[in-house]
């Protein structure tokens, strides 16, 4: 049994954020038997059952990486799998699956949510696919519906960005997030699903669901979808290469804009729509998959 590394903000300890990803990274690859992952997909919630439209070919638990935490999150699991995506020409890509994600809310601090995205990029990874379930502020688009996030609102007063630089050649504190999610893997994802709506992401800190007036002020600011995950993600990502595709999981109103909220709610309709996100995200990974200049090495 591997023993867990807690993250340590302050490089002098010698388990830096990013020393301690690089070796989770190195506990990952020893675990799956293989160090040709690509691509990273965290599962949020509703979005668990898609593993079994994947061809899972290991797997280990976070509780067994360094500096990871068990989610506490409703409808979020503690695994890795290592996935095969299959693509035409059989040259297919390697994919890591990550069933659960820790949320700013927790109390952890936005080291450990960007923890797992900082050990992807360790790990090999070029492109992730981030998901989540989120309220809606828009009509007509229909609660179980699935959506592309085009950008972001981070409104949860924290940034991953904090504290020790990543090695070179990503050491970069101010990072441009112009194309936080990239169009071209959105045009991928459109490929696979033509009729997906697209908006702007809001991302609270949480746990408490949004005031309506909340709502209200993030509608005039942009947003279309609000939720508590993925912004810090997203940031500390782009930090360290990786391009990020978003997709929302619609799983009920925004406040004030319908019934009550409850965290229940949210499962129940994820659950609902499991089936139907499971086919999407097999089609759309297949779409990233076969687009080889995602995978190549960049020029030296």
């Amino acid at each position: 049994m591997l023993t867990p590394t807690p993250i340590s903000a302050d490089p002098a300890a010698g388990h830096g954020p990013f020393e301690t990803a690089r070796l989770a990274a190195a506990q990952l690859t020893e675990a799956l038997g293989r160090n040709d992952h690509r691509l990273a997909v965290w599962l949020g919630s509703g979005w668990q059952r898609a593993v079994d439209r994947l061809g899972v070919t290991a797997t280990v638990s976070t509780a067994d990486l360094a500096g990871f935490h068990r989610s506490g999150a409703m409808g979020h699991g503690s695994d890795v799998h290592s996935v095969r995506i299959e693509t035409p020409d059989g040259i297919g890509v390697q994919a890591l699956v990550f069933t659960g994600r820790t949320h700013l809310y927790e109390g952890l601090g936005p080291a450990a949510v960007a923890h797992g995205v900082r050990t992807a990029a360790a790990a090999g990874c070029r492109v992730v696919v981030l998901t989540n379930a989120a309220g809606c502020m828009r009509e007509g688009w229909g609660v179980g519906r699935p959506a592309l996030v085009t950008d972001q609102l981070n409104l949860t007063g924290a940034s991953p960005l904090t504290g020790p630089l990543p090695p070179p050649p990503n050491d970069s504190r101010h990072v441009d997030l112009t194309d936080a999610y990239h169009p071209r893997l959105r045009d991928l994802a459109r490929n696979a699903a033509p009729d997906l709506p697209e908006g702007v992401y809001a991302g609270f800190h949480g746990p408490e669901f949004e005031t309506p007036a909340e709502i209200v002020a993030a509608r005039r600011l942009g947003a279309d979808l609000v939720g508590q995950s993925m912004v810090l993600e997203t940031i500390a990502a782009r930090q360290v290469g990786l391009e990020v595709l978003g997709i929302s999981l619609i799983t009920n109103a925004a406040a004030g804009l319908g019934g009550k909220l409850s965290a229940q709610e949210v499962v129940d309709v994820a659950h609902a729509a499991a089936p139907e996100l499971a086919v999407l995200l097999a089609d759309v990974l297949a779409a990233l998959a076969a687009h080889h200049d995602l995978w190549q090495d960049p020029p030296s």
